[in-house]
């Protein structure tokens, strides 16, 4: 593609390494800001410089926050005992919208998968046990995508809890197999949310922890 300025090359070029952003997306966002005048520009430029250094992970779920705890951790309207384990933020986002779950969350910040070096250690793991073994927890929610991957990391914290007193459920399978729950329409994660069960030891995830680990 030929560009008219080199200036308006580099911005497509910056602005197409966002995900689901391709050249021609990038180029007609990039053509959109320079119609804009330089203080639309100037904050919309300063609003994300802002987010970026002033944005902080909650020291309890992990989740996003603009200070030392997520507003969901600080809301004495939520049940502090009951915890949704998610992958990532976008679930949080997702689950809220359903305006069905009154719990807090522990964000893990992705699940186990060998393949593309992401162990145990480098999830946020450590801080849901402790979690777990302050007292505090009476039951958790396994809340990941219903993927190999997904299924791996919920045996792994698992077999971690076992000895723990804590009760263990997991959302209901209404969600297709291979799907995500951000893309999950909010009728069907709502559903599966309030109609959790208990996890079960199955010979599904003995298998799958046999082809993955």
């Amino acid at each position: 593609m030929i560009y008219p300025s080199k200036h308006i090359e580099q911005a497509v070029s910056e602005v197409s390494r966002l995900p689901g952003i391709g050249k021609k997306t990038a180029l007609r966002l990039v053509l959109h800001l320079l119609k804009m005048n330089l203080e639309e520009v100037e904050k919309f430029c300063s609003s994300i410089l802002l987010m970026k250094k002033e944005v902080k992970t909650c020291a309890i779920c992990c989740n996003y926050s603009d200070g030392e705890k997520c507003n969901i951790c600080e809301s004495n309207a939520r049940k502090k005992k009951m915890v949704c384990v998610v992958e990532t933020v976008r679930e949080v986002l997702a689950i809220e919208n359903t305006g069905q779950y009154q719990g807090v969350y522990h964000v893990l910040g992705g699940v186990i998968s060998p393949v593309d070096g992401v162990g145990p250690e480098k999830l946020n793991i450590q801080k849901l046990l402790q979690r777990v073994e302050s007292g505090e927890v009476e039951e958790i929610i396994m809340a990941l995508n219903p993927t190999i991957e997904g299924d791996t990391t919920i045996y792994y914290l698992i077999k971690k809890l076992e000895h723990s007193q804590v009760k263990i459920s997991s959302i209901s399978r209404g969600i297709a197999i291979g799907s995500e729950l951000e893309y999950t329409d909010e009728i069907t994660l709502a559903r599966s949310i309030a109609t959790r069960l208990p996890y079960n030891y199955s010979k599904e995830h003995t298998e799958i922890k046999a082809n993955t680990l």
